[in-house]
C-alpha cells in the first residue's frame, strides 16, 4: 500500500467514526498518524529534482506579501496594479511560470509583493510546481488569499492546501510546550480546563515515538493542534481573504459574500486603497526613529519595523556587524522606563520610540 493509499483510507476511517468522547482517543491516533504520513508525502516531494529559477527570491523591503490563489484569479494584474512589477497577464491558466517580485511604497514602507504561480489541487505534495510554491509562501510575512468571484468555492481548497503543507493561517502557535525527559513517561500538567483528555495526548505523542515527555499546556487545545506541536515545522502566518473581478457581478451577489472579504477589481482599479490600507494595517507596522550618539533625531524619515520588534532586530537591518559590535543602546519613548533609558539587544520597541545604538569602534 503506498502512502497516499495509507492516508485515503485513514481519512475513510475518520469520516465514518462518530465523534464522541468515547472514541476521541482513537481519533486523536488516527489524526497523528495520518499527519505524519502527510509529512512524509511532502518530504518526498520537496526533495525531489526541478524548480529551476524564479524560485530563489531574496527578501526584500519591509516585509514580503504573497499572492496565493489558483491560476487565472488575477493575481499577476493585481500586482501590476499594486507595485512596480511587470506580470505577464493572460486569459489562460499558468500564465505566471515563475516568482515574479514587485515593491509597493505606501506609507513609507516599502512591502515586497510575490506573484506565484497558481496552486492546483495536490500542490502540498508536490503537483504542479506546488513544492516551490509552498516554501515561498512558508517565509512570507503575510498571504493574500485571492479568489475569483465567480469561483468562491474554491477557497475551502486553497486553505485545505495551505494546510497540509503546514501553514496555518490567521492563528496563533498553541500554548503548549513538550520537553523530552529520559524516563517517567508523559506527564501532562495544564493550567486550564482541558476539552481532550490525557490518554489521547499520550497517544498522539506515542505515534511520533515520544514515551517520556513533560507537556505543559496552558489554553485548550484541539488534537490537531498537538499534533502541530510535536511537529514542530508548523508556520503561522496572517492572512487577507481578497475577492477578485467583483465588477462584472450584480450588488446582490456582492452582498453574499462574507463580510471580512475584501471586495476589489485589480483590472478596474476598485478598492485597492482599502486593500493597501488592509495590507498595511495587519503587517502590523511601526515607526522608531534613529539618533545618532550627541545629535538630534531624525524624526523625517523613521525605520520600519513590525510590532514585537527588539533593539536586536533594528541592529540587524542596519548593518551585519552591529549585532556583533553592539555595546548597549539608548530609548526615548513609551518603552522606556525613563527617558534615554539604557537597554540591551531585546529591549521590545514600540511605535514613535527614539533609539540611539553604541557599538565598539
Amino acid at each position: 500500500m503506498t502512502i497516499e493509499e495509507e492516508v485515503r483510507a485513514i481519512q475513510e476511517e475518520i469520516d465514518k467514526t462518530q465523534k464522541n468522547k468515547a472514541t476521541e482517543h482513537h481519533l486523536g491516533r488516527l489524526k497523528a498518524k495520518m499527519a505524519r504520513l502527510k509529512d512524509e508525502l511532502i518530504k518526498q516531494a520537496m526533495s525531489k529534482g526541478g524548480g529551476a529559477g524564479g524560485y530563489s527570491v531574496k527578501k526584500s523591503g519591509d516585509a514580503t506579501v504573497t499572492l496565493v490563489g489558483f491560476p487565472s484569479v488575477g493575481k499577476s494584474t493585481l500586482i501590476n496594479k499594486l507595485t512596480d512589477a511587470h506580470s505577464e497577464v493572460g486569459a489562460y491558466e499558468f500564465t505566471t511560470l515563475d516568482v515574479i517580485p514587485g515593491v509597493m511604497e505606501y506609507k513609507d514602507a516599502k512591502i515586497q509583493i510575490l506573484d506565484l504561480p497558481g496552486l492546483v489541487k495536490g500542490a502540498a505534495a508536490g503537483r504542479g510546481k506546488g513544492r516551490e510554491v509552498i516554501s515561498v509562501i512558508r517565509s512570507c510575512d503575510l498571504i493574500l488569499l485571492l479568489i475569483d468571484v465567480f469561483n468562491y468555492q474554491q477557497l475551502p481548497v486553497l486553505e485545505k492546501e495551505l494546510y497540509d503543507a503546514g501553514i496555518r493561517i490567521n492563528q496563533q502557535p498553541p500554548d503548549v510546550t513538550i520537553t523530552r525527559t529520559i524516563k517517567g513517561g508523559v506527564m501532562v500538567t495544564s493550567t486550564v480546563e482541558l476539552s481532550i483528555d490525557h490518554e489521547t495526548i499520550k497517544t498522539i505523542l506515542g505515534e511520533y515515538k515520544i514515551h517520556n515527555a513533560l507537556v505543559n499546556i496552558r489554553e485548550d487545545v484541539t488534537s490537531d493542534q498537538i499534533i502541530d506541536v510535536v511537529r514542530g515545522n508548523r508556520v503561522y502566518i496572517p492572512a487577507l481573504l481578497v475577492v477578485n473581478k467583483v465588477d462584472l457581478v450584480d450588488r446582490g451577489y456582492a452582498q453574499t459574500l462574507p463580510d471580512h472579504a475584501l471586495l476589489i477589481s485589480a483590472d478596474r482599479e476598485l478598492n485597492l486603497d482599502v486593500l493597501r490600507d488592509s495590507i498595511y494595517d495587519t503587517l502590523g507596522f511601526i515607526n522608531i526613529y534613529l539618533k545618532p550618539q550627541g545629535e538630534q533625531a531624525d524624526l523625517e524619515e523613521p525605520m520600519i519595523m513590525r510590532e514585537g520588534c527588539t533593539v536586536g532586530d533594528v541592529c540587524d537591518r542596519l548593518h551585519k556587524d552591529f549585532r556583533r559590535k553592539f555595546r548597549y543602546a539608548r530609548v526615548w519613548g513609551d518603552s522606556a522606563k525613563h527617558a534615554g533609558q539604557r537597554v540591551g539587544l531585546d529591549h521590545g520597541l514600540l511605535d514613535g520610540d527614539i533609539l540611539t545604538i553604541i557599538i565598539q569602534k
